[in-house]
């Protein structure tokens, strides 16, 4: 029933309202429509002009700040290559460095390194006596090789 009642009010109050527009109008029809019309397409223009003026600023700031990124890309790119030309020459002086300490320790081996003879061991305490000076040529051949390790780097 609350229902009904509030359908029927609706209805009487939208009557009312077309009726009092209808009588009460400045203008006929054709003109608010041609007013509504030219209101919308100014509405239109404006909103275009706002979004090129809009597209226009937004386009001048990238062109200013498009140089400065250009520049500091160049002179990272250019950094860059200067790390990588560093990195190739200290990559050959350390395997220059390399070749030559692995040559110079051939050598040390090569000169006090003892040729190998045939040693006669009789007794234990002998053999002790035998070993030793081997051992002390071997400290000695370690010992070169370490400095000749030292002298590369």
């Amino acid at each position: 029933m609350k229902l009904l009642k509030f359908a029927f009010g609706a209805l009487a109050g939208a009557a009312a309202g077309f009726a009092a527009g209808v009588l009460l109008a400045p203008r006929s029809g054709a003109e608010s429509r041609a007013m509504a019309s030219d209101a919308m397409n100014d509405a239109w223009d404006s909103a275009i002009d706002t979004y090129e003026r809009g597209q226009q600023a937004v386009s001048d700031k990238i062109k200013g700040v498009r140089p400065n990124v250009d520049a500091t890309t160049d002179e990272l790119r250019a950094k860059v290559d200067l790390a990588r030309e560093r990195m190739d020459q200290l990559r050959d002086s350390l395997v220059n460095a390399g070749d030559e300490a692995t040559d110079e320790v051939e050598e040390a081996v090569e000169d006090e390194a003892p040729a190998v003879e045939t040693i006669e061991i009789e007794t234990a305490d002998e053999a002790d006596e035998a070993e030793e000076p081997a051992e002390d040529e071997a400290e000695e051949a370690d010992e070169a090789e370490e400095e000749a390790t030292e002298d590369a780097e």
